[in-house]
């Protein structure tokens, strides 16, 4: 049987909309794992938000990945080495921030103590990321005189009609420079140029000989796009974004519904499930 790679984003994907994995899709997890199959976490999310749900998994013993910032940091979970990592350009750092404050937008990004790092803007969208991530909050006046260390993405938290128009004003203004997405409609990914899922996935399959054909990649929002057409088998749960299951081979069930678990007996174990949603 071929060794296959499944690629997860979490939320809204493998975790349900109470932010736990449900018993039926670790139970399929482990199974795979036990089988040889690799798991790769991939997520917007820094890589301290990502360890927990990795350690539940049992990545570190069964030769997992995560795949942090949208992409711009892969850590090999059994020696916790980063294998690749890419970060903003420090000159343009301040502008982002300064930007933000011109806008009234939340700006946020990660220091080197696992902190969430923001300005005196506030909004219910940065305790969004603080719950998320289980990561204190630092606010200051100008973030930009703090960080003296490489940021690997910020995130923009806005209501989403004005977060729509702030990405594209970061597009028009930084866009030849910088990758600008929205991996919720509140949410502003800036993340280095060349950055994104995809990206980051073919890099993760040169370094460790993995094969395109072989991932199945699930996800449900605007930055699982790429790596949903990049992979073998592109799968969007039924709670994805329209455009995002457009995009997809193959629409599973919903993250409340055990969708990544039926994805698994479907396309890995080939156990017969009945999915509702089948589109292949």
């Amino acid at each position: 049987m071929d060794k296959k790679v499944l690629v997860l984003d979490l939320d809204g994907t493998l975790t349900n909309s109470e932010k736990k994995i449900t018993p039926e899709t670790k139970k399929a997890l482990m199974e795979i794992q036990e089988q040889g199959h690799t798991v790769v976490l991939a997520s917007g999310r820094p890589t301290a938000g990502i360890e927990p749900l990795a350690e539940e998994l049992k990545l570190k013993e069964n030769g997992g990945y995560i795949l942090s910032f949208n992409g711009g940091k892969i850590t090999d979970c059994s020696t916790d080495e980063v294998i690749y990592q890419k970060t903003l350009p420090p000159e343009l750092v301040p502008d982002l921030f300064r930007l933000a404050r011109k806008l009234d937008i939340g700006l946020l990004s990660y220091d080197e103590d696992n902190n969430i790092i923001t300005g005196m803007h506030y909004d219910e969208y940065i305790d969004v990321e603080k719950n998320i991530n289980h990561l204190p909050v630092k606010q200051m006046e100008r973030v930009e005189d703090y960080v003296d260390f490489p940021l690997n993405k910020c995130l923009g938290t806005a209501e989403p009609s004005v977060a729509a128009e702030a990405e594209k004003i970061y597009e028009e203004k930084f866009g030849d420079k910088l990758c600008i997405s929205r991996s919720e409609p509140f949410f502003l990914e800036i993340t280095p140029k060349g950055i994104d899922k995809a990206a980051s996935l073919e890099r993760f399959c040169q370094m460790t000989g993995h094969k395109r054909e072989d991932m199945i990649a699930c996800g449900d929002g605007f930055n699982d796009l790429s790596m949903i057409k990049y992979a073998g088998l592109g799968v969007a749960m039924e709670n994805a974004q329209p455009v995002v299951k457009e995009a997809a081979d193959y629409v599973t069930a919903s993250n409340d519904e055990d969708g990544v678990a039926k994805v698994i007996h479907k396309f890995i174990l080939k156990d017969n499930v009945s999915e509702n949603t089948d589109r292949m």
